[in-house]
């Protein structure tokens, strides 16, 4: 299984803000879109991602002064990418030992999606469940 089936079935839309949007602003589409993360993009290029984590933490030291602040300013700039052909199970190792749950996507220096351990949790538990059916088949024509 790979991304590119991921996104195949989920879609390649990906919600961005600008490096200068206030974090009140993004804390809003998050809340809104019901999303963990938002990429925060200049033009096509990917300056970092902001997630319900980088939220936490920076209220947490500085308060909810934070909010008025640029996303630039608390957003994770060291961003971690996928491939379209990367397999679900490097995503499950990358995602772990990382510690973080949002992959953007690239693809030939192109952002093509936004892959979440919900979206690989969800693609595995598919997976299972129609492994067991086909074994449930099986049994019952053996």
């Amino acid at each position: 299984m790979t991304v590119r089936a991921i996104l195949s079935s989920k879609g390649h839309s990906v919600l961005s803000v600008e490096p200068d949007a206030k974090l009140s602003a993004a804390v809003k589409i998050l809340s809104e879109r019901r999303i963990g993360a938002v990429l925060v993009m200049s033009g096509t290029h990917i300056e970092g991602i902001l997630s319900e984590r980088d939220i936490v933490r920076v209220i947490g030291e500085r308060g909810a002064a934070a909010l008025d602040e640029p996303v630039s300013a608390v957003m994770t700039r060291k961003v971690i990418s996928c491939r379209p052909s990367d397999t679900v199970a490097s995503l499950m190792e990358v995602m772990t030992s990382g510690k973080f749950r949002h992959l953007p996507v690239v693809e030939n220096d192109r952002l093509v999606g936004l892959i979440s351990i919900g979206d690989v949790v969800k693609r595995r538990v598919s997976e299972y469940e129609s492994e067991q059916e086909a074994l449930r088949d099986y049994i019952k024509t053996a």
